[in-house]
């Protein structure tokens, strides 16, 4: 099982954990509340389960841990922040079908190249049920719609803001490989708890390689940190809310130039209605190809049968456009005609088709990218921003009492 599938059910032990009423722990002699959030309760046994999860994460690195107490209070913090986030997104109607839950459920098979017996196997062996990995897949869905509702409502980026930060040249372009190494320090920590985890990367000679990211996919702090920094260079200790990061700019590249190759068509439509069937369209269309083989001009057929209204004035001219976006069946067919060769029909979502290649050409996007990613950039930092101020006032406006003083 690869480390995909062990962050996956370190996952479940953050998200699992059927949420107790007060009168099921009451009515439990072995249970007790660590932590009340609103109306709903953390059970110890909840927090033992993720903890285990964490420390399965970190076996054989146990050194890049916290204190046990320390471990216990980041964990369960990350408890109330999920139960936080869960109650907001019931509550909004935020709803997963077993669709979806099936379908991520299969990607993680894919992504971790096992099947469904094995991810059973391991999940039995960690002492989890397929129901507790199902409602834990549903729980992390609830959440992440929860963040892309906030994020989207609040990260629209206007034109000026674009054309500001393109002139600016506060954007950066380009790719870094980074590897990081960070020592958590709690909320709250004293300094005597801060040092200790300052003085733990003293000495540090292995970090997790990040692989190659581009400046918008980093936190704002780590790119203004490394676009200053040479390549093998490694950082002094940068404090952060989480902790101290360790940051090593592996390598850097500039963003490449970006060629693709444009094609250059036209087309005639027979559209399919409640007027016209299928095999009538059909029909119609197998005559204009009849026509085209007796060498009739493919751009007066277009103009004067095709149904596409915006093309046919035009002689069946789409214009140059690249591949990439297109249907399948309009894209594969294109990229295997040549020059001046026109296909046999074929149909799609809007009727019967034939298509002619006039030409291709290689065009230079780098700018168009650029600017994809300066966009992308605003809108990732927007929504990180939006999403942060959204949690630190879900936290605010909650009822949160922690209660994990040991039994007397």
């Amino acid at each position: 099982m690869n480390r995909n599938t062990l962050f996956l059910l370190a996952l479940l032990s953050i998200f699992g954990g059927i949420p107790k009423t007060y009168g099921q722990a009451l009515g439990n002699n072995v249970e007790r509340i660590v932590a009340v959030v609103d109306e709903d309760i953390i059970l110890r046994s909840e927090l033992d389960q993720a903890l285990a999860g964490v420390r399965r994460q970190y076996a054989g690195r146990e050194n890049q841990l916290p204190p046990a107490e320390v471990l216990e209070r980041q964990v369960l913090e990350r408890l109330t922040l999920v139960r936080l986030q869960l109650q907001r997104a019931e509550g909004t109607g935020v709803r997963v079908t077993d669709t979806e839950v099936d379908e991520a459920i299969n990607r993680i098979l894919r992504q971790n190249q096992i099947d469904f017996a094995q991810l059973q196997t391991q999940l039995q062996q960690d002492g989890f049920s397929l129901a507790e990995f199902r409602k834990t897949m549903r729980e992390e869905l609830m959440v992440q719609k929860l963040r892309q509702r906030v994020v989207d409502s609040r990260s629209d980026v206007s034109p000026s803001e674009l054309e500001i930060a393109l002139t600016s040249g506060s954007q950066r372009t380009g790719e870094v490989r980074l590897s990081v190494l960070l020592i958590g320090v709690p909320d709250g920590a004293k300094a005597d708890q801060i040092e200790t985890a300052r003085a733990k990367t003293e000495g540090v000679k292995k970090l997790l390689d990040l692989g190659w990211r581009r400046y918008d996919q980093i936190p704002p702090s780590f790119a203004d940190l490394v676009s200053g920094m040479n390549t093998g260079e490694v950082s002094q200790p940068m404090r952060t809310p989480s902790g101290f990061y360790l940051i090593k700019l592996t390598d850097k590249r500039e963003t490449s130039q970006i060629v693709v190759t444009e094609y250059n068509a036209r087309k005639i439509l027979v559209n399919v209605s409640e007027l016209q069937t299928e095999a009538e369209s059909k029909r119609e269309i197998e005559a204009l190809y009849t026509r085209l083989q007796k060498a009739e001009d493919f751009e007066k057929l277009a103009r004067e049968m095709s149904d596409d209204d915006a093309t046919a004035p035009l002689g069946g001219d789409i214009g140059w456009f690249a591949l990439e976006g297109l249907a399948p069946e309009f894209s594969e067919i294109l990229s295997v005609l040549k020059d001046n060769e026109y296909s046999k029909p074929f149909r799609d979502a809007s009727g019967w088709l034939i298509v002619k290649r006039v030409g291709t050409r290689q065009a230079d996007r780098t700018e168009e990218y650029v600017r994809g990613q300066v966009m992308e950039s605003l809108r990732q930092r927007k929504g990180e921003e939006a999403y942060e101020l959204f949690l630190r006032q879900l936290r605010g406006e909650a009822y949160i009492s922690y209660r994990l003083a040991k039994a007397p």
